[in-house]
């Protein structure tokens, strides 16, 4: 069985890092990724949060991952893209993750411009998986219907292929509207940045996603052979292979009780299944395993030690 390929999430480790004045310890910790053999880093993003953030009781054990409606919305949530531009400035293999990213709450012409740059400088090593995230909060902060967000989402598609093409550029729909602009420089790669989709079930909307543009699948929890078959008959009736699709599994952290860390080796286990049905990439979130912010490097090492172990 092959090694898989190892990500490590950045985000939401504020049981190791407050996100202030220590936010460079994540750009540090993402070199040590890399000197470890991870393949990638991974970053989420809200732009603010407001009460709906919470609106369910907050999480349990602040180690775990922020889900809608389990969080405080004091949460900090620093510009992913930004961070990702000075880990690329740091780093020389490592891709980069963009995870999240809300395209409606942006015009689809910056995002692309900030995108592109950031594919770019990283020489084409930017995956970015774009969303329409769930808080209607965020989305009436920027003055966005939230119940567009899907259709918003689909334009944000559409323009930036393409801008990815020659200049001049034009489009012209309900939402956005412009004629012969030229949009340079292009991304690293001929088709833009690496995409990804992914969430909680295999609705139609994301099927249809995944099968124009996507590049990969990173699904929120566990997918049913009913699912994969959906996605399997979709993609090859448009003529590709799922083998196409980088396939993005996890790591299952299962925490003692709401003050402790969860055992890695038990999250690990369920990998070399999730190997036999496709998937090759697998993320992993530090502050689940520990609560030191300098045994970063360590960790990642214990990662790629135990992983090549499961799989040999």
């Amino acid at each position: 069985m092959t090694t898989p390929r190892m990500q490590l999430v950045l985000s939401e480790n504020w049981t190791m890092t407050g996100g202030r004045a220590d936010l460079p310890a994540v750009i540090r910790w993402a070199r040590e990724a890399e000197d470890a053999g991870f393949d990638s880093v991974m970053i989420s993003e809200h732009i603010v949060l407001g009460p709906d953030a919470g609106a369910g009781g907050m999480m349990g054990n602040p180690r775990d991952y922020a889900l809608p409606g389990n969080q405080d919305p004091h949460t900090p949530w620093p510009n992913s893209l930004m961070l990702l531009g000075a880990i690329a400035a740091v780093t020389k293999r490592l891709r980069l993750a963009a995870s999240a990213v809300i395209a409606p709450l942006r015009h689809p012409l910056l995002l692309a411009r900030e995108l592109g740059t950031l594919d770019l400088l990283s020489e084409g090593r930017l995956i970015v998986l774009p969303n329409v995230s769930w808080s209607r909060d965020e989305y009436a902060a920027l003055g966005v219907p939230f119940s567009r967000r899907g259709k918003l989402l689909d334009e944000h598609l559409e323009i930036w292929a393409k801008l990815w093409g020659p200049s001049p550029v034009s489009h012209t729909s309900e939402y956005y509207t412009f004629q012969d602009v030229y949009f340079e420089p292009k991304a690293h790669r001929p088709d833009g940045p690496r995409l990804c989709f992914g969430g909680a079930g295999m609705h139609d909307a994301m099927v249809r996603r995944i099968v124009r543009y996507g590049h990969a699948f990173n699904p929120l929890g566990k997918v049913t052979p009913e699912d994969m078959q959906t996605l399997k008959t979709a993609m090859a009736a448009a003529g590709r292979d799922i083998s196409d699709l980088e396939m993005i599994g996890s790591t299952r952290a299962v925490f003692p009780d709401d003050n402790s860390c969860a055992d890695l080796a038990q999250a690990l286990e369920p990998i070399p299944e999730q190997m036999d049905q496709g998937f090759t990439t697998f993320c992993v979130k530090p502050s689940q395993f520990t609560d030191d912010p300098n045994g970063v490097g360590a960790f990642c090492r214990e990662v790629m030690r135990r992983v090549e172990s499961l799989t040999a």
